[in-house]
């Protein structure tokens, strides 16, 4: 078992490293849901300019990106929510080990949105 020991400054950087770089990837997939979610409006422009085939919308991209969007500003929250506790821990001596359940949600959350939105472009084209 591991003795508990003040937190160091390093601790203490590497805990605003981590913030900040969930603070990047929350603000990277609100990008990007908007961009998804004007993907069927480009679809659309496409369509007219090419003379293909008339493409009717049914809203999928904006539910994707939508769902990208809120989820970037869950991350947001959530990373800062943890980063508090994480500081708060460090404080207080404890060891902090173990996987960040916010990165497993994450990864599961985005997995599913991205085969969502793969289905969507072999449905489309």
């Amino acid at each position: 078992m591991m003795e508990n020991r003040g937190a160091l400054p390093s601790d203490y950087m590497a805990a605003e490293r981590t913030f900040l770089a969930w603070i990047r990837t929350g603000l990277a997939l609100m990008g990007f849901g908007f961009v998804v979610a004007r993907f069927g409006l480009f679809l659309r422009e496409l369509a007219q300019t090419t003379n293909m085939r008339k493409f009717e919308t049914n809203g999928v991209s904006l539910l994707i990106g939508t769902a990208l969007l809120l989820t970037g500003a869950t991350v947001n929250i959530a990373a800062t929510f943890s980063h508090v506790r994480l500081i708060a821990r460090l404080n207080r001596g404890e060891a902090v080990l173990g996987p960040s359940g916010t990165a497993i949600a994450v990864a599961l959350g985005l997995s599913a949105l991205g085969l969502a939105l793969a289905a969507y472009l072999v449905w489309v084209g």
